[in-house]
């Protein structure tokens, strides 16, 4: 064991508090993911809602987060990783609870959207802060613990549900929603910004965005946001209605399980993605960022038609976890891969164009599936997210990353694989 975790538990202080940080972030973005997505059936049903509009909220949540996020990463090259995690964090837990207040689907979608600025500027500052403070050969390693976050937040959110809802309605299950997200605002106030943001910053200052569309910045700014919107419209296509699909009954093309089982089947998928974030960081550092990348997208293709037309309950909870596992594992490669391509001073700014800009296409992805659904069946639809996951793969294998170096230290340079000017 202490082979596995030796490098964790070596690590400083204020590694350690970095990576705690940014994980609670992120597994606090998709707590509030899952309260959605399992509260949904019953939100469609008192709103009297269209699975195509509940899908459209979803979507806006998606957009919202790619403008919040590339603002925010703006802001956390300008002003500090630290800052802008503790305000993204700040925004979105005030909107999570706020969702509870509603009563039509205006104000429902008016709370969404807020909630998303605040959602997408966590995954960017948070990605670079520990990117920055890790070296290249834990690298891999601990922006995959920081995703695998999402796995624990998304199985938290499916335990609030199961016990909150029956007893208390949608409603309440939004106001439980904020209290970590308070504990986190706390437990940040203690961060330093990394000795690698700041030196840069006061040698030579903000560096025009424009250098991100030029040259080769240019062309990883293209392939890094092409490839990441295929990945997420995949995911969030697949992910949104999983839930849905799950509780729908037979009848209607769905496996009839109640709340409560879907929560439970919901944990158990956690198990799976939990792995799959973790292994891909292990994988990863050993052989390399892109093949590990396109490996696990090209069986996540294969694994969801399987997933979506198996009949056996037994069966769906051995394919399940797999799905979770290679269908989510692999955006601890996008982490780690986005980080290690633009330079520090444009660093958050550029991961949060690329991954944010790619929310701006999957947002369509939760409706485009809901809408599908309503002529060909959830089945059928799902099995459009296989396209995304095999796209995804394809512009893949246009990545050229640069050289990664081990070096001593905590603190990354030119040579250990993150580009500093």
């Amino acid at each position: 064991m202490s082979g596995i975790y030796g490098w964790l538990t070596e690590a400083s202080t204020e590694q350690k508090r970095t990576l705690l940080a940014a994980s609670l972030g992120w597994m606090l973005d998709s707590m509030d993911v899952m309260l959605y997505t399992l509260v949904l059936g019953q939100v469609l049903k008192e709103m009297h809602l269209s699975a195509a509009m509940g899908g459209a909220m979803m979507s806006a949540t998606l957009l919202a987060a790619a403008f919040g996020g590339i603002g925010f990463g703006w802001f956390a090259d300008r002003k500090g990783r630290t800052k802008a995690l503790m305000y993204s964090v700040l925004i979105y837990s005030v909107f999570t609870a706020a969702c509870g207040l509603t009563y039509t689907a205006a104000e429902l979608m008016i709370c969404r959207v807020l909630l998303g600025l605040g959602m997408g500027g966590e995954w960017a500052s948070g990605a670079a802060l520990v990117a920055e403070t890790w070296p290249s050969e834990h690298r891999g390693k601990a922006l995959a613990l920081v995703q695998s976050s999402w796995a624990v937040g998304y199985a938290l959110g499916a335990a609030i549900v199961a016990l909150v809802m029956p007893r208390f309605g949608w409603r309440a299950v939004f106001f439980v929603g904020i209290v970590p997200a308070l504990l986190t605002l706390w437990f940040r106030r203690g961060l330093r910004e990394p000795q690698t943001w700041r030196v840069p910053v006061k040698r030579s200052g903000a560096t025009g965005l424009g250098q991100l569309f030029r040259w080769k910045l240019g062309r990883s700014m293209l392939v890094c946001t092409s490839m990441n919107a295929a990945t997420l419209f995949a995911w969030w296509g697949l992910f949104t209605w999983v839930p849905h699909f799950l509780s729908l009954p037979v009848s209607e093309g769905g496996r009839g399980m109640g709340i409560v089982q879907t929560s439970a089947w919901t944990i158990v998928m956690q198990v799976g993605t939990f792995l799959g974030y973790v292994s891909f960081g292990f994988l990863a550092d050993r052989f390399g960022r892109k093949y590990v990348y396109i490996g696990y997208l090209v069986i996540a293709a294969a694994l969801v038609p399987v997933f979506t037309f198996v009949r056996d309950p037994s069966a769906l909870l051995v394919i399940g976890p797999l799905v979770g596992f290679f269908g989510t594992g692999y955006f601890s490669g996008f982490s780690v891969i986005a980080s290690e391509l633009f330079p520090t001073q444009l660093r958050g700014s550029a991961m949060g164009f690329a991954y944010n800009s790619g929310r701006v296409v999957s947002a369509a992805a939760p409706y485009v599936i809901g809408r599908a659904s309503e002529s060909a069946g959830l089945s059928y639809a799902l099995c459009i997210t296989s396209g995304g996951f095999l796209l995804a793969a394809l512009i893949a294998t246009a990545l050229r990353l640069p050289p990664r170096l081990a070096v001593d230290g905590a603190e990354p340079s030119a040579s250990d694989g993150l580009m500093v000017s």
